[in-house]
């Protein structure tokens, strides 16, 4: 039983690992819609000053148990083989085939909005206006917001702590966000060239962000949940809009490898064949969006865990 436990584990892991190399999937939509979401949270809020001291007072197997360590180790095993399998997928597949990978995570992203919807607790008129807000935030940021940092070390350590505190969100995506600060593609190209340098940076960022971010989200999911889970909904609502496959690049910048595009807006896929003169593949990327539409839906059913309520029974350091 315990073998399975951690293998369920160690699976649900490389599941929340690919959805965050996705910009505009949630790694912890993924916790959430498999049921690890409960434990994932407890476990991050047990890691504090209190658990040094259970180190140093009762010794490293008290410190372990405190922690949840065989959790984390199998947890994040499975996150760091996605990364490693699928960084060279995913970039090939969006140098090689933009339109229908980007449908396929249109899907994704429209399939977790519905699955996070039917997980407010309770829907009120206070809920839609969350969900308002928090729409009109993400549009508003992905569409004049988008800054473009450079790969600086410094930026890979903010990048990191960044999208470790959008990956525990259900709701919005790591590397979406990385998307925006112009980082995501220098991430996985570190990532697949072993760049050990700025990947431990960013892990780095990652780790100091998750530590202080989760007694932040851990609060307002015990307090707001009904609210917290609204404005998530929004913000993938909002986010929407960067994923949509057909677009015409309004102006260009400068960077290392050559011109990338700086400011996109989205088009109809009549207005893209008569743009650029390419096959706008519609019938193509309408069944990938509805591909990466029922991937969802499969995982849900698959978990056979309707509801994942955060414990409040947990105690925080």
């Amino acid at each position: 039983m315990q073998l399975s436990r951690w293998l369920g584990i160690f699976f649900k892991g490389m599941g929340m690992g690919a959805a965050d190399i996705v910009p505009g999937v949630s790694g912890g939509t993924i916790a959430f819609i498999t049921g690890l979401y409960d434990e994932l949270i407890d476990s991050l809020k047990a890691i504090g000053p209190k658990t040094l001291l259970v180190l140093f007072k009762e010794g490293p197997k008290a410190f372990w148990q405190a922690v949840n360590g065989n959790f984390f180790v199998c947890l994040l095993a499975g996150i760091g083989t996605s990364l490693l399998l699928l960084s060279n997928l995913i970039l090939w597949l969006l140098a090689e085939y933009p339109l229908h990978i980007w449908s396929f995570f249109f899907g994704l992203v429209l399939a977790s909005t519905w699955h996070l919807f039917k997980e407010i607790p309770e829907k009120t008129m206070l809920s839609y206006l969350g969900i308002i807000v928090g729409t009109a935030f993400a549009y508003l940021t992905t569409t004049q917001l988008t800054l473009h940092l450079a790969p600086t070390p410094v930026n890979f350590f903010i990048g990191g702590g960044i999208a470790i505190c959008a990956m525990i969100l259900p709701g919005i995506s790591g590397s979406f966000l990385l998307v925006l600060l112009g980082l995501y593609i220098p991430v996985l190209t570190a990532i697949k060239s072993m760049d050990v340098t700025n990947v431990l940076l960013f892990m780095s960022g990652a780790l100091i962000g998750i530590l202080v971010f989760v007694r932040l989200l851990s609060w307002l999911l015990h307090h707001y949940r009904s609210g917290t889970l609204s404005v998530l909904v929004g913000f993938l609502l909002g986010s929407l809009t960067v994923l949509w496959p057909w677009k015409q690049v309004i102006t260009w910048r400068e960077s290392s490898s050559g011109l990338k595009p700086l400011v996109q807006e989205n088009i109809t896929p009549m207005q893209y064949t008569e743009l650029t003169q390419q096959e706008p593949f519609l019938l193509q990327c309408i069944m990938a969006a509805i591909v990466g539409f029922a991937l969802i839906l499969f995982i849900e059913r698959l978990t056979l865990k309707p509801h994942t309520k955060v414990s409040t029974q947990a105690k925080c350091p």
